[in-house]
Order: C-alpha cells, then structure tokens, then sequence
C-alpha cells in the first residue's frame, strides 16, 4: 500500500510539473510572479507535496528560483532563447544527418502526414489566431518525429527538452501565414532529405530552417512585425 502510495504522488507530481512548465513558457505567469505552495495547491486542487516537488524540479530546470516569498518565475528570457536556437543549430543539424541514416518507412510515412496536417491547417479556412495553436502542435509533431528518428536517447533527451523550453517563441514563430508556409516548405525539404538518406543535405536543410526561424523570432521580439510582414 505504501508502494501504490508513494507512485500515486510521483504521477501527480509528474503532472504537475508538466503543467507549470509549460504555463510558465506560454506566458500564463509572468516573469518575476510569485508562485506559492498554498496557491498553487488551491489553484490545482491538489496537496502542497506534488506540487513541492514539481517546484523543486522546475528550479532544477532553472525555471524558477526559490526566494524568500516562495518561487519566483524565471521563464526562458530572449537571451535564453537566443542561446538555445545557437544550440539547434549545431545539434538538429547533426540529429538530421543522423535520421537520414537511420529513419525508417514507418517513420517517414507517419513524417509525410504529420506534413499534410501541417498543410491543412496552413491553407484552412479562418484567421491566423485561430490556427496557430494546430500548426504549431504540427510543427512540435515533426521535430519530435525528426529527433526521434535518430534512434539515439541522448540526441532525443537534449532536444526535446530545448525544443519544450521554447514554446512561447515558437508560437510567435508561426503566427503569420507567410512564415508558416515558409516553415511548412523548409519542413518539406528535410522530409525529402530524410526520404532520400542523404545526411549531408538533410543536415544543411535543417541548419537553414532552424536559422529562418531563429532570425524570424528576433526579428519579432526586436519589434520588427511591420516590415516582416511586408
């Protein structure tokens, strides 16, 4: 019984940590707010244990920090940001080449929909606002899929885990429509790379994708959506 107990509270705790990080990247608490075990506690509707673990993770995390008051929210700021995409730009490019070597049918066919999904949504229909969310949770799809098709744990773990970090970027990385079909052909390309197991090109068609995006993003952050979307 104390067994069943104590995998109970990891599970919860697993969650809770699962839905503060990714409240913390999207921007539901802001930089600098402070997130108390009490609150938090009757915000969730779960004991303060989970939620002193997940706490405690997310400080491992660098996510928040612990003060006086409680946990103060760091998030993921444009310099954190700015680091990380330097980091995909030498490791996604590296997992690419990887892929092209090890990806299999199953893998480039589930690929080849996750794309006409990417499509669909890109092409539906309705403002931008309304559809940012789907072609955003697309793009997470294919970069999960790309990493994972490395067949490597250590290339999934260290992306995965910088590609969560930077949510609230990517969002704003895929909010206009000429940017996502930009995005959308730059995935093509990598897909076809992949198709045909060539890792140089695959290599060089995921650098310059995740260098578009990151120039997109800084380009947005720095206060240049006018003449972007010009």
């Amino acid at each position: 019984m104390r067994e069943q107990r104590d995998h109970r509270t990891i599970s919860i705790a697993d969650q809770i940590f699962e839905q503060l990080q990714n409240d913390i990247l999207t921007g539901k608490y802001e930089r600098g707010e402070i997130l108390s075990e009490t609150k938090l506690s009757e915000e969730l509707g779960v004991s303060r244990t989970p939620i002193r673990e997940a706490l405690r993770r997310l400080q491992q995390e660098r996510i928040v920090l612990e003060t006086s008051r409680g946990s103060s929210v760091l998030g993921i700021s444009p310099e954190d940001m700015l680091d990380m995409y330097d980091i995909r730009v030498q490791l996604e490019g590296q997992a690419a080449a990887r892929a092209a070597k090890n990806i299999t049918e199953e893998e480039l066919k589930e690929m080849k929909e996750i794309l006409d999904l990417q499509k669909f949504y890109i092409d539906k229909d309705g403002d931008m606002a309304s559809k940012t969310d789907h072609i955003r949770d697309q793009d997470s799809r294919f970069h999960d899929l790309l990493f994972r098709a490395t067949h490597s744990m250590v290339f999934y773990d260290t992306l995965s885990n910088i590609h969560q970090k930077i949510t609230k970027f990517r969002r704003v990385s895929v909010n206009r429509k000429s940017r996502a079909q930009e995005s959308y052909n730059e995935h093509i390309a990598i897909y076809e790379a992949l198709k045909l197991h060539e890792p140089e090109l695959a290599r060089a068609n995921t650098v310059k994708h995740v260098i578009n995006a990151r120039d997109n993003i800084m380009k947005r952050i720095s206060g240049g959506d006018e003449a972007d979307a010009s």
